[in-house]
């Protein structure tokens, strides 16, 4: 008699095929894409040198005209720091739209200079900042020529981000124990996933990067590989920013470029929740709206590359952008508690 292949193992093939192009553009060389000539883009430098983004509306989903559910409010506590932070003061409510035009450069509301005057007394260290994510949030991609010479590097019209880059010194070209390759929200909560020379027996990556760098903010670039467990991404993202806020790290939580999901709903529920604890987004998804292909490759999951700056056609492309924006959050951040 001859048996049928079982419909699970094509289901799990097309799942590890999937999973394969997430991790693809991981490996050492940047990986170059078409520009389509069609599309239109304005970059410009407003008087603060933030990166401003003209686009072109498009039609909105449905799904985004659909109520969402009232956000709660939260009082996170920790006995190991010397005072509350306030509940998150909510207002105007949360809209399923809202995140779509949210500013690109968050600003740091009074409860974040809380969280951040509280990690500064239980010694947090002021000038430095950690990376949470996959590999895409590795120094080879993400900030890490901004510690090497003028070879790697160009800051253009926004020369004056030099400041910021001076004041984080170290932690642009630091290997966070928060970063891995395919990592997703649950695995920055495993101690499985934890580098065992450096870690304590069952600590998480999370818990041992804060421990070991002691910073006083956190960028945290996730969602793209939870689109596997979408269900559980809420839990497990709550979980990441109550451990930063107890330990007096700023968790600054960043959009993504991509939909895998099809229908947005991890980019709204991160915004929800950045809007639910009151502490900032970093709307990168917006950043990349007016560029070709909205900086996304042909796989729709991979970002455009370009050198950082140099020249302004090199920002019509996704990492330099990335690179940009997160300077630009960083310098805002360093502007605000100085203030």
């Amino acid at each position: 008699m001859v048996m049928k292949e079982p419909v699970h193992r094509l289901n799990l093939l097309m799942v590890f095929f999937f999973f394969g192009i997430l991790l693809a553009a991981c490996g050492n060389a940047p990986i170059e894409v078409r520009i389509n000539p069609t599309v239109a883009i304005s970059l410009t430098a407003t008087g603060t040198h933030t990166l401003a983004v003209t686009t072109t509306p498009t039609s909105m989903p449905t799904y985004l005209q659909e109520n969402t559910p009232t956000p709660q409010k939260k009082e996170i506590s920790s006995t190991n720091t010397p005072a509350p932070i306030s509940t998150p003061t909510i207002t105007p409510t949360f809209s399923a739209v809202g995140w779509k035009t949210a500013p690109v450069i968050p600003e740091y509301s009074k409860r974040s200079l809380e969280i951040y005057r509280r990690g500064l007394a239980a010694g947090n260290n002021p000038q430095a900042f950690s990376k949470v994510g996959d590999c895409e949030s590795t120094p080879g991609w993400f900030l890490g020529d901004f510690e090497k010479d003028s070879k790697s590097y160009d800051l253009g019209m926004y020369a004056n981000l030099s400041e910021v880059i001076a004041y984080f010194k170290g932690s642009f070209a630091r290997e966070s124990i928060a970063v891995r390759r395919g990592a997703n929200a649950s695995s920055i909560l495993t101690p499985l996933w934890a580098d065992p020379k450096a870690c304590q027996k069952n600590e998480s990556p999370l818990a041992c990067e804060y421990r070991i760098n002691r910073p006083a903010i956190a960028l945290i670039n996730l969602g793209t590989n939870d689109v596997w467990q979408a269900e559980k991404f809420e839990s497990q993202l709550r979980q990441i920013i109550e451990q930063s806020i107890a330990l007096g790290v700023v968790p600054v939580l960043s959009t993504k470029a991509d939909n895998l999901e099809g229908d947005h709903r991890i980019n709204q529920l991160i915004a929800r929740l950045a809007y639910e604890y009151d502490i900032p987004l970093w709307n990168f998804w917006l950043a990349v709206q007016g560029l070709p292909g909205k900086g996304l490759q042909d796989d729709g999951a991979h970002l455009t590359w370009a050198p950082n700056f140099f020249d302004a056609a090199n920002l019509t492309r996704a990492w330099p952008v990335r690179n940009l924006t997160a300077l630009q959050t960083l310098d805002k951040f360093m502007r605000s508690v100085k203030e």
